[in-house]
């Protein structure tokens, strides 16, 4: 089964809580606080395996939660950090938040990772805390959330040339002949409905993959037919190889051919014409097709090859081959401006993302204030609620970055409800 689209969840381990403790042994004069911090969580993090081909598993399994750190422990012991869970993905696989239509990761080298997911860190046990003032703290922090994510992984075939043209003319047959491949091959459209890769070898040492693509017709990058599902596979092809039914054996012109495919492949992205193109005049064992060929070559750019062939009679296949193989050999190994940056070949660095504000103040109709924000909801997460001077420190904070202060401006007077995530609280003034 080829699976080149899919939605996942992914959870990153939460930090372990810190812990309260004291030394009481008998013999351990001055013992002091002695709790403690919690592990690291484990990150969700992609790796690509040269060995995969399809996004199939992920069909049987759309949710990946990592492992939470753990706890920290009493005699100052801090908690195990998890280990990362590794996930694997085929190259070419672009990985995009789907909430906020961000690319967070374009994997396309054997062993790239990109983390996809952060872990939470650990919350710090009492024994961090001590201070001269006060060197007994019964105060602990609980881990950090891990982020968790709802992304779409969208596989892109990393060929290196993509065989495009109308169902039917002989793309298919081209890619079983000069390959070990074997795909499906019958007289009706649309046999092809999956992208078949085939390694080929081009008779003097050197050897390429090439990638047979469902038929396009007329309105694919609209939608028409099977092929639009697999343009995005042409992205990543360096040469793309358009293969012409030059007989005419279905009834339509071959030039017109050329034209509306081309049309619909900068329809679909017009880089795509930017790629190095041959064309390929098959079925010239046919009748009509010397004269058709003639015709064809005096209504197109005399700079684009075109190599007159039979993949039926195996004719003319050494000389398309060795082209293919000098065209390749002067094309770039991919596409740079559709790759993130790298900061070296195994990881991708982290783009910038402007800072958001601590906290923000809504009014429900009801009169309820709604605290909201990416720092203040982490406090609150990472605050033990169980333990009266952790409640104090968390209040502290919230004073320290304005929260009272910007309350009062929006008209909060004592007693109103603040709601911060699903929790609700008094305010006094």
């Amino acid at each position: 089964m080829f699976v080149d689209q899919v939605k996942i969840y992914v959870k990153a381990g939460n930090g372990g809580d810190g812990m309260v403790a004291f030394r009481r042994e008998k013999f351990v004069p001055n013992g002091g606080p002695a709790g403690g911090d919690g592990g690291k969580g484990a990150d969700v993090v992609f790796v690509v395996d040269e060995g995969l081909r399809t996004l199939v598993d992920f069909r049987f399994k759309r949710i990946f939660k990592a492992e939470h750190g753990e706890h920290g422990m009493s005699k100052s012991m801090h908690g195990r950090g998890a280990q990362d869970l590794v996930v694997k993905v085929p190259q070419g696989t672009i990985v995009k938040d789907i909430d906020t239509g961000e690319i967070i990761a374009d994997l396309v080298a054997h062993g790239q990772r990109a983390v996809i997911a952060k872990a939470g860190r650990g919350g710090r046990g009492n024994k961090r805390f001590a201070t001269p003032a006060n060197p007994a703290p019964e105060l602990s922090e609980n881990g950090e959330p891990g982020q968790e994510r709802n992304v779409q992984l969208e596989l892109k075939v990393l060929a290196d040339v993509g065989l495009v043209g109308f169902p039917s003319v002989g793309k298919s047959t081209l890619l079983s002949v000069v390959s070990a491949a074997r795909p499906k091959i019958a007289a009706y459209h649309f046999t092809t409905i999956v992208p078949n890769l085939g390694m080929v070898d081009a008779g003097d040492g050197r050897s390429f993959v090439m990638a047979d693509l469902p038929g396009l017709i007329e309105g694919a990058s609209q939608g028409v037919g099977l092929g639009h599902q697999f343009l995005r596979h042409i992205e990543r092809t360096r040469v793309i190889v358009h293969v012409i039914d030059m007989s005419g054996s279905e009834g339509r012109v071959p030039f017109d051919d050329y034209v509306a495919i081309n049309n619909e492949l900068e329809q679909y992205n017009l880089r795509l014409m930017e790629r190095p193109q041959i064309i390929v005049a098959n079925k010239m064992d046919m009748p009509d097709a010397e004269e058709n060929l003639k015709e064809f070559k005096t209504k197109i750019n005399e700079d684009i090859p075109v190599f007159p062939i039979s993949a039926v009679t195996k004719t003319g296949l050494r000389e398309l081959l060795l082209a293919i193989a000098d065209k390749l050999e002067t094309t770039s190994e991919f596409p740079l401006n559709e790759i993130l940056e790298q900061e070296d070949e195994d990881t991708v660095l982290y783009k910038y993302v402007a800072e958001e504000p601590d906290f923000e103040i809504t009014r429900e109709p009801d009169g309820i204030f709604v605290l909201s924000g990416t720092k203040i909801e982490r406090l609150f997460t990472m605050t033990n609620f169980e333990r009266d001077a952790s409640i104090s420190r968390f209040a502290r904070q919230l004073r320290a970055m304005g929260v009272d202060e910007a309350l009062r401006k929006r008209g909060a007077k004592d007693g109103d409800i603040v709601r911060l995530l699903d929790y609700e609280f008094e305010f006094m003034d």
